[in-house]
């Protein structure tokens, strides 16, 4: 009995009415199955906060394992679409969804590597290097998720802060209250310890165009955006750049020389504006204070293409000032840092 029970819950995969059959394991969720097979299924945050992986469900049932009405509208939810990073099947499955081709190559293993690296940026965001057992290729804008047996078992998203560099990888953590592992990395000696990771994962990369860009980024999320930058720069890339970096205090901001070293060996215009929201207005600090996002209506025209990248409600408040000027929602990007708290609290 115990053979036959586990015989039917296997279950299979069809996209896009192809005959590309995947194979799901017990408990697999839609999005894993579809990474694990080398497809380039679109997706960022992986738990139900950002709603990029969302495709319709044509046939089949599926176990949701969060609420989706928060994210998803009505008339998505009517018309059947479904969040595939929280979505297990119940049965075969049929769905339908814009698969990209541009990730497709660079498909999720894991990687063993011993930390060689780790200092403080701030007061709470720690720079690791990883030197790994074998290279890794991927797209500057993606990330994969981290493990440190040696802390705890929790696995968490970290984005790569520098484009791919053989078997080095670097990563921006910022501690998150009450957070598993990111609190032990911002305290604890690292160096020699070992590492897993797993990817590369997500979607956000710099597309080809000849629009100026409009980049945002908070917190540690100017580590795929200055990756992504830097790569540009290694292949020419000459677009026009506003970049928005939001912190609260001088004390917030870091890499500040490396993005000055950027915007002076960028073939177009570069221009980088620091904005603080919570710097004492004593203070010497001459720079653009308020929400960074306040910052960025000053010089919109609506041709830009933006890339975002942060805390979910400053990617929300972004978003809404650039459809307000005119920016149409094909030029947005954005990989919203999302915890499981932030889904939780949704």
């Amino acid at each position: 009995m115990f053979s036959l029970f586990s015989k039917r819950s296997i279950h299979t995969l069809r996209l896009n009415h192809s005959q590309h059959i995947v194979t799901l394991k017990p408990k697999e969720t839609i999005l894993l199955a579809a990474l694990r097979s080398g497809i380039g299924f679109p997706h960022n945050c992986r738990v139900g906060g950002c709603a990029s992986c969302k495709c319709k469900l044509v046939k089949g049932k599926v176990k949701e394992l969060t609420e989706s009405a928060y994210i998803l509208s009505e008339e998505e939810l009517d018309q059947g679409y479904i969040l595939a990073c929280q979505s297990v099947p119940k049965s075969d499955i049929e769905i339908e969804v814009t698969l990209n081709d541009a990730v497709a190559k660079y498909v999720p293993k894991q990687i063993d590597g011993l930390i060689t690296e780790q200092d403080k940026l701030t007061n709470d965001i720690t720079r690791l290097k990883i030197s790994l057992n074998e290279p890794i290729e991927y797209l500057a804008g993606q990330y994969v998720e981290l493990c440190i047996p040696a802390l705890c078992s929790a696995v968490r998203a970290y984005s790569f802060a520098a484009p791919a560099n053989k078997n080095q990888v670097e990563f921006y953590i910022r501690e998150i209250s009450g957070g598993e592992l990111s609190p032990l990395i911002n305290s604890q000696n690292l160096i020699n310890t070992r590492a897993e990771i797993y990817g590369p994962l997500g979607d956000f990369y710099l597309r080809d165009s000849n629009a100026p860009l409009v980049c945002v980024a908070g917190g540690s999320g100017l580590a795929p955006i200055k990756a992504l930058l830097h790569q540009a720069l290694k292949y020419g890339v000459n677009r026009d750049v506003v970049f928005y970096m939001g912190a609260r205090t001088q004390q917030d901001l870091y890499c500040t020389d490396d993005l000055l070293t950027l915007a002076n060996q960028w073939q177009g215009m570069f221009t980088y504006i620091p904005v603080l929201s919570q710097e004492p207005e004593d203070s010497s600090w001459q720079g653009q204070r308020g929400l960074v996002t306040d910052a960025l209506s000053q010089r919109l025209t609506g041709k830009e293409h933006a890339y975002l990248c942060g805390p979910p409600l400053m990617i929300d408040a972004a978003i809404e000032v650039l459809n307000r000027h005119g920016v149409v929602a094909s030029h947005i990007y954005f990989d919203k840092f999302t915890s499981k708290a932030d889904v939780i609290a949704a």
